[in-house]
């Protein structure tokens, strides 16, 4: 991975061809390689809070627990199979892991790929399987107990599992070399289900501090200096990680070190029904100039349905909210080069938060929902199971932009805040009406 991570970064220091160099060429080494409570929600928009990340771990998942335990096995699900991913400990010892093999080859249960993790005692084995349709999860973490494999975890797995591990892992890379907001993204899908945060500078000196050069392997807690200073922390209570998953994380890390800041270059000029032509753009902090002239046009009505709090305050939010680390933010620009609207894709932890300002003057032009259908687009790109806006009750055009994608909304409000959480279920997607203006998010 160290190897990716240096071609890479030599990929892109050899000047302006880059853009059009970095995708081929990445392509090349792949084939080569072949509410949170509703008080969170409420203040999702604001900067991080002052927090280490090293939150004690949850009560551990159950071995071999599933979405598919409890529920009964009926029609094609009995006689079709089922991709299962499978990490298990079993004793440093000649024929250990045949034994459990051959205990899986019993219930016809098909090896596709194995990795291996040797740690100081024993050996964590990471499988994926191809089982007969009625086997569950529990029944499937029997199997291998009863074999001497022990902490043992499963999880459903999708055809996205099949591609061989150095493919996805460059294919990772080729992604967070053309966008810094791909990193956390890339991060999670590298260590699977996750929490990820981005701890600034600044929140009180040991954060950082305490975490050395080369990152921290705590059992189910890793960090990692980010680039732009402060710490990544990664959070998987239900599996420990691994020394070999450790190392391809900071290896990412590292990358994204060496190829500094960077947003694609993409951007879409529509034209609004009464024929001003905006331009939607990817965004970040070389706007905050530009953003804090759109908070001074903005009407303090406007700003406090924003940010649900002292419109004071407003402007000290836009580094944070502007920084590609945290999510992505798309820009409305008129002709003249004026910021008029602004609309965010936050990483929340393991949930997303979209969130708007378009200034008063552009109001009520479609600005709002042509900013929300994109944003909401670029989510359901990386994976996301659902978006939440937080808006007051009194917002009635943010409810009214989230009612207009087309998807199934779950509402929640108490004390005049108002939460609308729109699902990203591949069913809902193709049933919606999101635009086809995620490309912006990947040029």
């Amino acid at each position: 991975m160290s190897d990716v991570t240096g071609a890479v970064a030599r990929l892109v220091e050899h000047g302006p061809a880059i853009p059009a160099l970095l995708p081929a060429s990445v392509a090349a080494l792949i084939a080569t390689a072949g509410f949170h409570t509703w008080w969170t929600r409420r203040h999702g928009h604001a900067p991080p809070p002052d927090d280490t990340g090293a939150r004690p771990p949850s009560a551990a998942r159950r071995a071999g627990s599933s979405d598919r335990d409890g529920e009964a096995v009926t029609g094609a699900d009995a006689g079709d199979s089922a991709l299962w991913r499978m990490r298990t400990t079993v004793r440093d010892a000649p024929g250990s892991l045949a034994v459990l093999c051959a205990a899986l080859a019993e219930r016809r249960v098909d090896i596709l790929s194995l990795q291996t993790h040797p740690l100081a005692e024993g050996t964590v084995d990471e499988f994926l399987l191809r089982a007969p349709g009625e086997l569950t999860g529990s029944e499937l973490a029997g199997v291998v107990s009863a074999a001497g494999g022990d902490r043992t975890w499963t999880e459903r797995a999708d055809a996205h599992d099949l591609v061989d591990a150095p493919t996805r892992i460059l294919g990772l890379a080729a992604r967070t070399a053309l966008d810094t907001a791909e990193l956390p993204l890339a991060l999670r899908q590298l260590l699977g289900r996750c929490t990820i945060r981005s701890l600034p500078a600044g929140l009180g000196g040991h954060v950082v501090d305490d975490v050395p050069p080369e990152g921290s392997l705590e059992d189910t807690v890793l960090r990692l200096r980010a680039p732009e200073g402060g710490v990544i922390s990664v959070e998987r209570p239900y599996l420990p990680f691994t020394p070999a998953e450790f190392a391809r994380a900071r290896a990412l890390v590292e990358l994204d070190a060496r190829l500094g800041p960077r947003v694609p270059r993409g951007r879409d000029v529509l034209t609004l029904p009464e024929g001003s032509d905006i331009t939607v753009r990817r965004a970040d902090t070389r706007d905050v100039p530009a953003a804090k002239a759109m908070h001074e046009r903005c009407s303090a009505q406007t700003l406090g349905l924003r940010y649900h709090g002292p419109v004071k305050d407003a402007d000290r939010y836009l580094n944070h909210l502007l920084s590609p680390r945290y999510g992505r933010t798309l820009a409305v620009q008129t002709a003249s080069g004026r910021i008029v609207g602004l609309g965010h894709l936050l990483w929340d932890g393991d949930e997303t938060e979209v969130a708007l300002l378009v200034e008063d003057a552009w109001q009520r032009r479609g600005i709002g929902g042509e900013l929300l259908g994109r944003l909401v687009a670029m989510a359901a790109e990386t994976g996301c199971a659902n978006v939440y806006a937080v808006t007051q009750a009194s917002n009635t055009g943010m409810v009214a932009a989230m009612r207009g994608l087309g998807l199934p909304l779950d509402y929640q409000i108490e004390e005049g805040t108002l939460v609308v959480t729109a699902r990203l279920d591949p069913a809902s997607r193709a049933a919606a009406r999101l635009p086809r203006g995620e490309r912006i998010g990947r040029e």
